[in-house]
């Protein structure tokens, strides 16, 4: 199957043909900012200093591929959040972080079908490591934002695997951890929204874009263009 086919509203296949069984399937890796949540981070952090205009600018220009780099993009983004109070991260999580819909029942029926959960992030361990508790998620890895005397310093903290996960390293990840499972890539599956998340996709059995850019729809075999994640299991049985 090659052509793009709308199985039903808003859900569309291309080069995969259902059905699919989940069990056949032993790992998801997912994206976390505008995938399994409704928001962009750091744009959000940005508004408690004013500045969530110009980062969210950077932060859409790179989900669409239009910045190359992501690690100099996060990186820009991340120096305008000097002097933001930490505190301010635990708002954000309590005010304006909701996951996105489905996203609960998904995860729910990967682990029931046997599947290990990855959690891979442009975004920061603050969210990331919350949101893995909340939906009980097996691995994660994100960026970690230095802190000192209470705020930001509009630094990233470089981790022992480096310092941003961009789309490379969630590739790498994606890979890693397969293979720490004894599994091929063609076992795991990768959902995300945005350009960082190709490469990862581009390596999976499965690739699900969830409300998209339009270059990660056009290549990924699976695209939830409408409602939730849970939609991924009208085709995975």
């Amino acid at each position: 199957m090659s052509a793009t086919t709308e199985i039903s509203p808003g859900l569309v296949l291309q080069r995969v043909k259902p059905p699919l069984r989940l069990a056949d399937f032993k790992l998801i890796a997912f994206d976390m900012d505008s995938t399994l949540i409704n928001i962009e981070c750091i744009d959000e952090i940005a508004d408690a200093v004013g500045k969530k205009a110009e980062v969210a600018a950077i932060t859409e220009a790179t989900m669409r591929g239009e910045i190359k780099d992501f690690k100099e993009s996060l990186r820009r983004r991340v120096a305008l959040l000097q002097g933001v109070p930490v505190a301010a991260l635990q708002q954000v999580y309590d005010e304006r972080l909701k996951l996105n819909p489905g996203a609960t029942e998904l995860v729910a029926a990967c682990k029931k079908a046997g599947l290990k959960v990855l959690l891979v992030s442009g975004g920061f361990t603050f969210f990331a490591n919350r949101v893995k508790d909340r939906l009980g998620i097996d691995f994660a890895r994100s960026n970690l934002l230095d802190e000192a005397d209470g705020q930001l310093t509009g630094e990233v903290v470089t981790q022992s695997w480096g310092d941003i996960c961009d789309g490379a390293e969630k590739r790498r990840t994606l890979l890693e951890v397969a293979s720490l499972m004894g599994i091929s890539p063609q076992e795991t599956i990768a959902v995300g929204d945005g350009a960082n998340d190709l490469p990862m996709m581009g390596e999976a059995g499965l690739s699900v874009a969830y409300h998209a850019k339009p270059k990660v729809r056009e290549q990924a075999m699976v695209a939830i263009n409408e409602g939730g994640l849970d939609r991924v299991l009208e085709i995975l049985k």
